[in-house]
């Protein structure tokens, strides 16, 4: 069965569009639509499809060309998505400050049963929304293979994911994999929590050390 897939990025290239059911918010429900400048988005699609190529995407583009985006656009941004319909969400991305515009968006669709995956940080501060009860966050872990996580226990985050893409790397990269793990799942037919599924499947339990 198909899975609707949301991705809050930078943008989606051609080649990508063509890959699966791509929706644009029309001009000014968010901002313009604008090339994917960073290609970063265009990465995480396939990145996500990789995992799940049966998923149907919908991009809320929030960053403009300059890279640059804000609390309230990415919140706009997520609950468009969930107007779509998307069952399971990818947030690849952190922001700095913790906004209740944001807070009340990521609570809204946590609550109507999305799956949430947004990317946290494996040192220092934490970023919105994995920071967010309801959110799950995913760092990257180089332990981790493709298609492979790790359940970290909540430090730094909940669970990590391979970071390395062909030449992206990242956490960003990492939460695209568990989108792209949890929209196979659900493609499957699957119900119940995504958190267990992912524990349950975990390849490595626990921190990474490194010596």
């Amino acid at each position: 069965m198909s899975v609707r897939v949301g991705l809050v990025d930078s943008g989606l290239g051609p080649e990508h569009r063509a890959a699966a059911a791509v929706h644009i918010p029309a001009q000014g429900a968010l901002m313009p639509v604008r090339p994917d400048a960073s290609g970063h988005g265009s990465d995480m699609a396939r990145i996500i499809l990789a995992q799940a190529p049966e998923a149907e995407l919908v991009l809320a583009q929030v960053f403009d060309g300059e890279g640059a985006t804000s609390p309230a656009r990415v919140a706009a941004g997520l609950e468009w998505c969930v107007e779509q319909g998307a069952q399971v969400i990818a947030l690849c991305l952190g922001l700095r400050r913790d906004e209740p515009v944001l807070r009340a968006a990521s609570a809204r669709a946590a609550a109507a049963g999305v799956d949430l995956i947004a990317s946290a940080a494996a040192r220092g501060a934490p970023v919105y929304p994995a920071a967010y009860e309801g959110v799950i966050s995913v760092c990257g872990d180089a332990r981790c293979a493709p298609g492979e996580v790790s359940a970290l226990g909540g430090v730094p985050a909940e669970f990590g994911a391979c970071h390395v893409w062909g030449p992206r790397r990242g956490a960003s990269c990492a939460a695209a994999s568990v989108t792209g793990l949890v929209a196979a799942w659900r493609a499957r037919g699957r119900s119940g929590q995504a958190r267990a599924y992912l524990t349950g499947m975990a390849a490595y339990h626990g921190r990474e050390h490194r010596t």
